[in-house]
Formats: C-alpha cells, sequence, structure tokens
C-alpha cells in the first residue's frame, strides 16, 4: 500500500453531491463531528470494480447514524449509486471505499441538533490479499488492556467514530510489542472481537464466535457464518471466556480489512491454522468476486 499522506493523494472525492478533486475535500478545525465524535463511517471492498454487499454498507450506515440522532441525506440506493460512480472515477477495481458522515461546524457545544450533516465518499487503493501459503502462517494477537464497553453506556452497534479510540490505542500497544492486533475482551471480561475485525476459533469441527451484543455484528463476520453453513459447519455463538483459548484448535479474523485472517498466536496461545481457516480464506476469496451475468 502507498506510503502517501491520505492528504496529498490523486483523484476525486464525492463531498456533500458533488465530485471535488481530492486535495479540496476540506472540513473546518471546528467541525462538530471532530470535537464530539458526531460521525459514522462504513468500510467496504471493490473488488474487479464491483463494491462487496455494497446495499448491507448503505443500510448500516443509515442505522449508525439514526443511533448517532442524525439522518443521512442520500438514500441507500443513492449511496450505492455513488459509491460505484466514485470507485469508476478514480479508476480503481481492487480498492477499499469510506463513505463518512458527520455534524459540521453550524453549532459548537455538546447539542448540535441544527448542524449540517456532510457526507463524503472516497476511495483508495488496497489490492486484495488471497495469497493462501502467506496467510496460513497466521498472524499474531496480543490481548488489550482496554474492552469494549458496556452496551447501556455506549452506541455499540453503530459504526461510530468514537467507539474505535480505545481501538486505536490497543492497535498501537500491540504493535509496539510486535503483535499485528490485539483481541479485546467486553466489559464483563468475556472474549468480544479485534480492534477492527471479529474472531472465530475452531474446535472438534465447529465454529465458534462471541455473540455480538456490545460490538459490530460485522458485515464480513455474517458473510463467514453463511458461508460455514454453506458447508454444513456447525457455527455456535456464544459467550467465550478467556481461560477456553488454549482449548480451541484454530483462530481466525475476519473483517473488510483483514478478509478470512487465520492467527496463529493470542498472547500465550499457539494455534496451529488448518482445515476450517483454509477453507473459510478460500471461500471468502470466492464470495467476494464479481460474478459473471448470465447470457
Amino acid at each position: 500500500m502507498s506510503v502517501i499522506p491520505f492528504d496529498q493523494r490523486e483523484g476525486v472525492i464525492w463531498f456533500n453531491g458533488q465530485f471535488v478533486p481530492w486535495a479540496d475535500a476540506k472540513l473546518h478545525v471546528l467541525s462538530h463531528g471532530l470535537h464530539y465524535a458526531s460521525c459514522v463511517f462504513e468500510g467496504e471492498r471493490a473488488y474487479g470494480g464491483r463494491i462487496f454487499k455494497s446495499t448491507e454498507h448503505s443500510e448500516r450506515f443509515h442505522k449508525s447514524a439514526e443511533i448517532l440522532d442524525f439522518t443521512i441525506p442520500y438514500s441507500v440506493a443513492e449511496l450505492d449509486a455513488v459509491k460505484a460512480q466514485v470507485v469508476a472515477k478514480n479508476g480503481f477495481q481492487n480498492c477499499y471505499v469510506r463513505p463518512v458522515a458527520w455534524r459540521g461546524s453550524e453549532m459548537m457545544a455538546v447539542a448540535a441538533q441544527n448542524s449540517t450533516i456532510n457526507v463524503a465518499v472516497a476511495v483508495w487503493d488496497w489490492p486484495s490479499m488471497f495469497d493462501l501459503a502467506q496467510k496460513m502462517k497466521g498472524i499474531r494477537l496480543d490481548i488489550a488492556e482496554y474492552r469494549r464497553p458496556d452496551p447501556m453506556t455506549a452506541p455499540c452497534h453503530s459504526k461510530a467514530a468514537g467507539l474505535y479510540m480505545i481501538c486505536t490505542i490497543s492497535k498501537h500497544r500491540a504493535e509496539k510489542k510486535g503483535y499485528a492486533d490485539a483481541l479485546m475482551l467486553d466489559w464483563q471480561g468475556r472474549v468480544a472481537e479485534c480492534t477492527g475485525a471479529n474472531v472465530f476459533f475452531a474446535k472438534d469441527g465447529a465454529l465458534h464466535t462471541p455473540i455480538a451484543d456490545c460490538f459490530l455484528d460485522g458485515i464480513t463476520r455474517r458473510t463467514v457464518i453463511d458461508l460455514a453453513k454453506r458447508r454444513g459447519i456447525e457455527v455456535v455463538e456464544r459467550r467465550i471466556m478467556p481461560e477456553e483459548l488454549p482449548s480451541f484448535d484454530e483462530c481466525f479474523i475476519c473483517g473488510t480489512g483483514a478478509e478470512v485472517t487465520p492467527v496463529s498466536e493470542v498472547g500465550p496461545h499457539r494455534y496451529t491454522p488448518g482445515a476450517l481457516s483454509r477453507a473459510m480464506v478460500e471461500d471468502y476469496a470466492a464470495e467476494v468476486q464479481p460474478k459473471a451475468k448470465a447470457a
């Protein structure tokens, strides 16, 4: 991936109904979304020029905003069309897609009911990494100090920017120790998710994954569950305690960015990526590819 800073790239960004040069897509320093985290976003990916599950992402984008008490001023269908246009105008086939919406600069206080809702869509080059041999080596996860919050204290079902503060802190700390990411526990000390991906464990031919009641039920997570069931693999959504981690045979994470990525370590626990992880990597790779249209 390019190391060019994101404010210095080439291309166009869709911003409040218009395509503008990349460098001109700016907001004021006194925007409410910057100071009070009144901001929601999506993370999506295009494969072969087609955005995977675009409509599901647009629907979640709307729902996230509703949870934060504002309305996206564009319909799901309009967002789907815009995202496709942004991918095409930037000339990408395989890329990351970032819709984002935030409260503007009309009001600068905790309450901001009369602020304008700004919406932008940007895309950038992000080739998919489906090299099976490389993936099957697995990545290393630390165990994060911070936990996912009690759902009675935070809007955990919104893909809200503010909820990612502890994720950034946790991932930075993990990377400083040589890990790729961190596994986070929930507010009651149970296994939850990684900083930007959901987690699955394999045992006795079945997949086990935490119940998504205090963190985002990822679209990739739901896709993996569907793919596993198509294969006849049992998927158990349940409470998973940290002391169970040594009992599992395999582990993998999944998300728009991670796709499906096997795990070789979680803190002191070791795993050998095997048949179930391989099957999910391969099935997901096949699922995201654009399907040929019937004649």
